[in-house]
């Protein structure tokens, strides 16, 4: 009897033998898989630069822009009565405040400025969201019955611009609602449209249009940058 059982103990052992072998064979073309599909991944990504593709305005071009922006506002608006100027944070809010000090030496009267703060999206130079969040922030000037002007440096895909006007009229029914941009760059994703324009700078999808002030940048003027 124990001479019977042991060939079969030295079957059994060499099934096992063979299993463990298979099962570490699959293993290990199952990582190295794993590893080749990771390298692979990790050499196909290629870091995203931008440069300066071209500059399209300098300091006295925005300001030159900036007094016409002023008087097609005046023109539109009759003049400044009942007139309010909201800025979107970050580059909207001085060019709001410099309109309306321009404003002011042309009519004599002053102007109320208002800032809507909107985080997590910007129109433009967009990389945190697709959805802007307004941040709950007092305007500081009141907007029912007033000829609402929003203001910002770019205008892209629109959704922004909608995030500002939802955040306006939950502050109060402005008579008119008007936008004001200093360069608009197509690519529209809603129905909004710009009331005064100080630019219309064609581009592709992978340009980026770059606004420096100097209350913010230390600089003044606008670029046109491209990623490669």
């Amino acid at each position: 009897m124990a001479g019977g059982e042991a060939p079969a103990a030295t079957t059994g052992g060499s099934l096992a033998l063979r299993s463990l072998l298979w099962r570490e064979s699959l293993l290990f073309i199952y990582v190295g898989a794993y590893d080749a599909a990771f390298m692979t991944s990790r050499v196909a990504e290629r870091r995203v630069e931008i440069h300066q593709k071209a500059q399209l305005m300098s300091a006295s071009e925005v300001e030159r822009t900036l007094i016409r922006l002023a008087h097609e506002i005046l023109e539109k608006n009759n003049g400044c009565e009942d007139l309010a100027l909201v800025g979107i944070r970050r580059r909207g809010v001085p060019l709001a405040e410099r309109l309306a000090r321009i404003i002011q030496r042309i009519e004599k009267k002053p102007v109320p400025v208002g800032t809507l703060d909107i985080t997590l999206y910007r129109d433009d130079l967009s990389t945190l969201d697709s959805k802007p969040v307004v941040q709950k922030s007092d305007l500081g000037i009141p907007v029912a019955g007033k000829s609402v002007v929003l203001v910002d440096d770019v205008l892209y895909t629109g959704r922004t611009t909608r995030a500002a006007m939802d955040a306006l009229f939950h502050e109060g029914r402005p008579k008119r609602l008007q936008l004001c941009v200093l360069i608009d760059r197509g690519h529209r994703e809603l129905p909004i449209e710009a009331s005064f324009i100080g630019r219309v700078v064609q581009t592709t999808e992978n340009q980026i249009i770059e606004v420096k002030l100097r209350e913010v940048d230390d600089a003044e003027k606008v670029l046109l940058m491209e990623r490669s």
